[in-house]
C-alpha cells in the first residue's frame, strides 16, 4: 500500500502536466490564428491598394485591438494622402482636356494621354498609356525623340522644342510641334510634353513648291484659311476655310489688296493692325501676328480670335513670288486664356476681385477722377468677432464665413462697383461716381446687414459686425497708397468707436496712427537719421551666360540700426518713410554711402561690372534728385559706369516724363538702369517705351519654384525671349535653390541673385 501511493502522485502530476501543455498548445494555434488573419487582411488591402478599409476588431485580446487600431490609423492616413494626390491628378487630367493641343505625361512609355492626344493619333487615351513613346513616332525620329527624353531625365535640358512626325491609328504621318518639360507626376521624374498639329503648315510649304492646280487641291481639304498674294499684295488665292473665315467670296477678293479684304485689329483696344501681307513682301521675312488679332469678317458677323502667320513664298533662284498667309482660329483658345486672365485678378475662395486687381481699379478711379473730374468713394472694411470662429470652428468655418460676407457685401452694391477682399478678414469697396452722403448710407446699410446676420456652424451659432472707414476720391486726393492708407486709418477709428461703426475720414486721423506704430516708426526713423544709423548691406548678382562684359554685380541694400530691435529690415520702416515723406532722405544717404565705398574699394567690382542701387519713385519724384546725383557721381570720381539704378515700373509710370529726363541725363553719361519687379505687378512693357533701360528684374513671384511651375516658366520664356528682341538682358532675384537656378539659367536669363548663390551681408568693417 505504501508502494502504491507514490505511484499515484506521480501520475497525477503527470497528468496536470499534459492538461497544462495542452493548454498552452491550444493558446498557441489560437494566437498564430489570429495572426495569419491579421496578415491576409493586411495582404488583401495592400494587394488591391485599398487604404480606405479597416481591420476588423479581434475580440477576446486587447493586445491584438490595440494592434488592430494602430494599423486602422497608418491606413486612414494613407487613404487621406492618396485622397489628396488622386484630387490633385484630377484635377491636372481635366486642365489638359481642356487644351485644344495634345499632352503626354512620360518616361520611356506614356504614363498619361489627354483627349486631343486620342483624337490625332486616332486611338482613345486610355489605349496611349503603357506604349512606349517611340512607337508613335515614324523611324527617322526615334533617335531624337529617345536623346531627348534621356536628356530631359538626367536633368541636362529643359524647355526643349522640336518637330517630328507621328504615326496614327491608320499608319498616316502626323507632323507636330512639341515642347517637352521636366515634371514631377505621381511624386516621380517625369516629362510633359505638349505638341500641336502642323501638318497643315508643313502641307502648304510642301505644295507651294509643285504645280498650281496640285496645290489649289490640297489646300482647298485643308482646315485652316490659306490666302496667297502676289508681288503687289493683291490677293490671287483664298481656300474655302478661308472663305468662310472671312465672309468674303473668293471672286470678290480676288485682284484686291489683302488689307482692304481682311481687317485685323489688336484684341484689348481695337486698333487696326495694318496689313501682314503688306509688311512681309516689304521686310522679306515672316510676320506673325501673335495671338492678340481679331478678324472683322465682312459679313459683320461677330469677331473672330485668330493666329495669322504672312511668310514671303521665294522661287528656286530667290526671287520673291509673293506671299501666303494662313490663319487659324483660336476663340476657344483664347477663352481659356481670359478664364485664367479672371482666376488672377480674383480671389478664389470668395471670387472678388483679389488685392492686385482692387489696388489696379483705385489707380483707374484715381485717374478719371483726376482727368475727368469726377468723384468716387474707397470703403475699407474690417469684420469684428472674426477671429472667435476660427479660434472655435477652424479655418473651414471661417472659410465659410468669410464666403457668405461676400456674398452680403455684393447685395449692396451696384455692377459699376468694385468689392475686393485685401487680406484675412479685411475687404475693400470703391463705390465709382457715388457721392459721400449715398456711401455713407451704402456703408451704413452694409454695417446693419452684416450686424443681422447669423453664422451656424454644426450647432454653434456666431454673430459678427463690420468696421468701415471712407474716404473720397477726387481731383485733390493724393497717391492711392495715400488714399487707401487714409481709409485704413478712418476703419481704425470706426473700431474704436466701439466696432460695427462707420467713420468717413478727417485730417485728424492721423492722430489714431499714433497708437497704430506709424508715429513710432516716424521717430525711431528720425532719430536714425540724425544719428546715421544705417548700414549697408551687399548681395552678390553672378552672370550665368559665360562672361558678360557689362552688368550688375552687386546689389546694395538698407538696414537700420535701432537700440531696442537691433537690426530692422526695410519692410519694418520703408511704410513710415514713404508716408511722412522721408524716401528722398534715405535714398540720399544710400547713393553717397555707396559712391564713398565704391571710391574707397571697400566694395569691389570686377571690370566693367557695375553695383546696383535701389531708387524710388517718390524721390524721383523731387525737385532736385537728378542734379544731387550728378553732383554726387562727380565728386566722388566714380565711373558712372560703374553705378546701376534700380527702379520699378510703378516708380517710372507715377510721372513719366520727369522719369524719362532723369533716365535720359543719367544712361547719358554712362549710368546704367534696371526695371524692378518686373512681374509682380501687371503692366506692359509698351507704357516703357522711350526709356534707356539695360536690365530686366524678375520678382521672385516669377521665378519662384521654376523648375515645377510650368506658369512661371512660360511667363520667364516669355520675357526672356522679348528681352533678346529688344536688347535687354534678365535678372533673375529671390533664387532659393538648385532646381530654380538650373531652370532659370536654362531658361536664357543672363543674372541670378538669391540666397540661393549667397544671403546679403555687412562689408567688413564698414557696417
Amino acid at each position: 500500500m505504501n508502494g502504491v501511493q507514490p505511484l499515484i502522485g506521480l501520475a497525477a502530476v503527470v497528468l496536470v502536466l499534459g492538461l497544462i501543455c495542452l493548454l498552452m498548445w491550444r493558446a498557441r494555434r489560437v494566437y498564430r490564428k489570429r495572426i495569419r488573419a491579421l496578415h491576409d487582411e493586411l495582404k488583401e488591402a495592400s494587394a488591391a491598394s485599398s487604404f480606405g478599409r479597416r481591420v476588423e476588431s479581434i475580440t477576446g485580446e486587447s493586445e491584438f485591438n490595440e494592434l488592430g487600431e494602430s494599423i486602422n490609423q497608418l491606413l486612414d492616413t494613407l487613404h487621406a494622402k492618396e485622397k489628396q494626390v488622386q484630387q490633385r491628378e484630377a484635377l491636372f487630367r481635366n486642365l489638359a482636356n481642356t487644351l485644344p493641343e495634345v499632352a503626354l505625361v512620360h518616361t520611356e512609355k506614356v504614363i498619361y494621354a489627354n483627349r486631343e492626344a486620342g483624337v490625332l493619333l486616332g486611338v482613345s487615351p486610355e489605349q496611349l498609356v503603357g506604349r512606349e513613346i517611340t512607337e508613335m513616332v515614324r523611324p527617322a525620329y526615334r533617335s531624337l525623340v529617345s536623346n531627348v527624353i534621356e536628356q530631359q531625365l538626367a536633368g541636362k535640358r529643359n524647355g526643349v522644342r522640336y518637330e517630328l512626325q507621328l504615326i496614327d491609328s491608320e499608319e498616316r504621318t502626323r507632323w507636330a510641334e512639341a515642347t517637352a518639360m521636366r515634371m514631377r507626376y505621381r511624386g516621380q521624374p517625369a516629362i510633359l510634353t505638349v505638341a500641336r498639329d502642323i501638318s497643315y503648315r508643313k502641307s502648304v510649304e510642301a505644295t507651294l513648291g509643285r504645280g498650281r492646280q496640285q496645290a489649289q487641291i490640297t489646300l482647298e481639304s485643308l482646315g485652316e484659311s490659306v490666302i496667297t498674294a502676289d508681288t503687289a499684295g493683291k490677293i490671287d488665292y483664298m481656300n474655302a476655310a478661308a472663305e468662310k473665315l472671312t465672309g468674303t467670296n473668293r471672286e470678290d477678293a480676288l485682284g484686291q489688296p489683302f488689307g482692304r479684304v481682311v481687317k485685323l485689329v489688336r484684341e484689348d483696344d481695337r486698333r487696326d493692325l495694318g496689313d501682314p501681307v503688306s509688311r512681309c513682301l516689304q521686310k522679306r521675312r515672316r510676320i506673325s501676328m501673335g495671338r492678340r488679332a481679331l478678324l472683322m469678317p465682312s459679313n459683320g458677323d461677330g469677331e473672330i480670335s485668330i493666329e495669322a502667320t504672312a511668310s514671303p513664298i521665294v522661287s528656286p533662284d530667290e526671287e520673291l513670288a509673293g506671299a501666303v498667309i494662313i490663319m487659324r482660329d483660336v476663340s476657344e483658345l483664347r477663352g481659356l486664356t481670359r478664364e485664367m486672365s479672371y482666376q488672377a485678378s480674383h480671389d478664389p475662395l470668395t471670387g472678388l476681385a483679389n488685392r492686385r486687381e482692387f489696388e489696379r481699379q483705385v489707380n483707374a478711379g484715381l485717374d478719371a477722377a483726376k482727368a475727368e473730374g469726377s468723384q468716387h468713394v474707397l470703403c475699407y472694411m474690417d469684420l469684428d468677432r472674426f477671429k472667435a470662429v476660427n479660434d472655435t470652428c477652424g479655418h473651414q468655418a471661417g472659410d465659410n464665413m468669410l464666403r457668405e460676407v461676400a456674398g452680403l457685401l455684393r447685395e449692396h452694391v451696384r455692377d459699376s462697383d468694385v468689392v475686393g477682399r485685401l487680406g484675412g478678414d479685411e475687404f475693400g469697396m470703391l463705390l465709382v461716381g457715388c457721392p459721400l452722403d449715398k456711401a455713407r448710407q451704402i456703408a451704413d446699410d452694409v454695417c446693419a446687414a452684416v450686424r443681422g446676420y447669423r453664422f451656424v456652424w454644426q450647432d454653434r451659432i456666431f454673430d459678427i459686425g463690420i468696421s468701415i472707414g471712407l474716404v473720397e476720391v477726387s481731383d485733390k486726393s493724393g497717391s492711392r497708397e495715400e488714399v487707401m492708407s487714409a481709409a485704413d486709418s478712418a476703419c481704425y477709428v470706426a473700431k474704436q468707436q466701439g466696432r460695427g461703426q462707420v467713420h468717413v475720414y478727417s485730417a485728424r486721423d492721423e492722430a489714431a496712427a499714433h497708437q497704430r506704430g506709424d508715429i513710432h516708426w516716424l521717430q525711431k526713423l528720425q532719430t536714425a537719421i540724425h544719428d546715421e544709423q544705417f548700414e549697408l548691406h551687399v548681395q552678390p548678382i553672378i552672370s550665368v551666360a559665360g562672361r558678360i562684359p557689362s552688368g550688375p554685380a552687386v546689389e546694395v541694400l538698407l538696414r537700420m540700426h535701432d537700440p531696442d530691435d537691433g537690426l530692422v529690415m526695410p519692410k519694418d520702416f520703408m511704410g513710415a518713410a514713404e508716408r511722412y515723406q522721408l524716401m528722398g532722405t534715405l535714398d540720399r544717404w544710400v547713393v553717397e554711402a555707396t559712391l564713398a565705398l565704391v571710391a574707397n574699394g571697400a566694395i569691389r567690382l570686377p571690370d566693367e561690372r557695375s553695383v546696383a542701387i535701389n531708387i524710388s519713385g517718390q524721390t524721383m519724384a523731387e525737385e532736385g534728385f537728378l542734379d544731387f546725383v550728378v553732383t554726387a557721381l562727380d565728386h566722388s570720381q566714380v565711373n558712372p559706369a560703374q553705378i546701376c539704378f534700380e527702379v520699378t515700373e510703378r516708380a517710372v509710370l507715377r510721372d513719366l516724363e520727369r522719369t524719362r529726363r532723369f533716365i535720359g541725363v543719367l544712361h547719358g553719361i554712362g549710368c546704367s538702369f534696371s526695371l524692378d519687379d518686373f512681374g509682380s505687378d501687371v503692366g506692359s512693357l509698351a507704357s516703357l517705351q522711350g526709356l534707356e533701360i539695360d536690365f530686366l528684374k524678375l520678382d521672385g513671384v516669377c521665378t519662384r519654384d521654376i523648375s515645377v511651375d510650368s506658369v512661371n516658366q512660360e511667363v520667364v520664356s516669355a520675357v526672356t525671349r522679348l528681352s533678346r528682341a529688344v536688347g535687354f538682358k534678365v535678372v533673375a532675384e529671390q533664387v532659393e535653390d538648385q532646381p530654380s537656378f538650373d531652370g532659370l539659367r536654362d531658361l536664357g536669363v543672363n543674372f541670378i541673385q538669391g540666397n540661393y548663390v549667397e544671403e546679403p551681408h555687412a562689408l567688413d568693417g564698414h557696417g
